[in-house]
């Protein structure tokens, strides 16, 4: 038996359109330059056109030793909603991005949520302490550089 939990909610005002925030967020490229628990990605797969489309996969290289999860693009909807699924032996995670114009750039919301077996049910409450701010922090270094590759920056 599995439980699955919501284990962030967070949202991030980014200096850019939706548009090029999506671009930038959905590109696994970019992933090492803003996700701090990651060294690079591996075997990156791309059966579309577009980067960071669905059916888009890859293996992270985390910054924790063994721990490689393939991740898989489930929803890509250009400047609206962008999902991917890691799976890690008997742990799967959810990550939903969804941009929103605002005033001045977008706000990005992200929701991650975990499935892992009953029995470690303890560690998602850890996880729901320590993954928002991960998160938020991680989305916040993301929109400095996208700050920085604007041509109004």
């Amino acid at each position: 038996m599995s439980t699955r939990a919501q284990i962030a909610d967070v949202r991030v005002r980014v200096p850019a359109s939706p548009h090029a925030a999506f671009d930038y967020l959905s590109d696994p490229r970019n992933r090492p330059h803003w996700q701090s628990s990651l060294r690079g990605i591996d075997e990156l797969s791309e059966p579309g056109d577009r980067r960071g489309d669905v059916g888009t996969s890859w293996i992270d290289r985390t910054v924790v030793p063994g721990v490689s999860p393939r991740l898989e693009v489930v929803d890509y909807r250009p400047g609206v909603r962008w999902s991917e699924i890691g799976g890690w032996h008997v742990i799967d995670a959810l990550l939903t991005l969804s941009f929103t114009d605002v005033d001045g750039g977008t706000e990005v919301r992200a929701q991650a949520y975990l499935t892992v077996p009953s029995v470690l049910g303890p560690a998602v409450l850890a996880l729901r302490l320590l993954t928002p701010g991960a998160l938020r922090h991680d989305l916040h270094r993301a929109a400095a550089l996208l700050a920085a590759e604007s041509p109004s920056a």
